[in-house]
Parts: structure tokens; C-alpha cells; sequence
């Protein structure tokens, strides 16, 4: 078996179960994310932990629809697979840009609705005179990874697709190629479930 056979192969057993753990992976990590400390915002007065769902709203809808889209996956077919993995694509391409830009240099717009919920205080301006200094925490980078492989998986599946078996092939029985041997009780009882004769085997 040549190189490229060997890859077909190798998208044929493991092209499927890649693409859905790689949508899979990084959506939990994202939906896990949204809900820990992303930011600290310093106040004169108080700290503030400022949550990923807070510091990115959009967050948490584009995490549930990479994840749906990884269940979708699973059972879709040839054409839809393309579908969804440039929907992928374009899910993690549009995580990757809204997390790196607050990933690196938290603006204040990142922790005003906390500060607002805080203080009662709205506005980016009044805000930002309040705000002294904001703290990231890992996690944007980690959930900046999490996008990565949201596009990673897309692109598996872009690449693995049309090699991917069919889902209904594993319910597929094989009473056509009957094993050679004894028949036991089993086997006589499906040859007659068939129409067959058992004796005649």
C-alpha cells in the first residue's frame, strides 16, 4: 500500500472520530471557560472578577453551536460534512478574532458591564475612570487555544470526509457470508427468520 493509500486508510477508521473530538475538545474548554475568571478589574475600592460570558457576551451561543455542530457531525452525510466544517472554520475564525482581542490587552470594554453592575456607573468613559488597572488570568489564552482547535477540526473534516464510512454500515448484518462450522441453535433460528433451510448448510 502506497503512501496515499495509507492515508485513506487512515482517514477511512480515524477521520470521523478526529474531526469530533477536536469540535468536541475545544468547545467544552470554551463553554468551561465562559464561566471562570478571565479578568480582575482593580477599583479604588474592590477587586472585580470579571467572568469570559461577561468579557465576551457572544461567547457562550458561539460555543453551543460548535458543540451542536459536533453532534450534527456525527451522523451527517457526504455533502453535509462539508457544510459543517466551513461552518467550523468560520465558528473558530470568528472565536479566534473576538478572544485575541481581549485576550492580550483586556480594553476596558471588557469588564464594563461588570463594573456596571458593580458601581451603577454606565458609559466607557465614566467607567474607565474608575478602573485602574485590569489583571487577565490564563484563561483567555486557554480559550484562545480552544478556538484553534474548533478550526483544527473543521479542517479535518474538510480533508477526511469523503473517506469517512457511512454510519448505517455497522448495522449491516452479514447473513449472506455464513461463518463455516457447526450451526448452533442461533444460527439455525436466523436461517429460518430468513427463509432458509439450516440442514442445507
Amino acid at each position: 500500500m502506497g503512501a496515499i493509500g495509507r492515508i485513506d486508510a487512515w482517514a477511512n477508521r480515524r477521520g470521523r472520530s478526529l474531526s469530533v473530538l477536536l469540535l468536541l475538545a475545544g468547545g467544552a474548554v470554551l463553554m468551561i471557560g465562559s464561566t471562570q475568571t478571565w479578568f480582575t478589574a482593580e477599583l479604588s475600592d474592590a477587586s472585580l472578577p470579571v467572568s469570559g460570558a461577561a468579557a465576551a457576551p457572544v461567547l457562550q451561543p458561539l460555543t453551543l453551536a460548535v458543540l451542536a455542530l459536533a453532534l450534527v457531525l456525527a451522523l451527517a452525510g457526504t455533502v453535509l460534512r462539508y457544510v459543517l466544517g466551513l461552518l467550523a472554520n468560520l465558528l473558530g475564525f470568528v472565536l479566534i478574532v473576538m478572544i485575541g482581542r481581549i485576550a492580550f490587552t483586556p480594553p476596558v470594554s471588557a469588564v464594563a458591564s461588570t463594573v456596571t453592575e458593580h458601581t451603577g456607573l454606565a458609559g466607557e468613559e465614566a467607567v474607565s475612570e474608575l478602573v485602574r488597572s485590569i489583571v487577565a488570568t490564563p484563561w483567555p489564552v486557554l480559550s484562545l487555544v480552544a478556538a484553534a482547535l474548533v478550526v483544527l477540526g473543521g479542517a479535518t473534516v474538510i480533508s477526511t470526509a469523503r473517506h469517512w464510512k457511512r454510519s448505517g454500515r455497522r448495522y449491516e448484518t452479514a447473513h449472506a457470508a455464513p461463518a463455516d462450522g457447526p450451526l448452533d441453535a442461533i444460527d439455525s433460528w436466523d436461517d429460518l427468520s430468513h427463509g432458509q433451510d439450516p440442514t442445507s448448510r
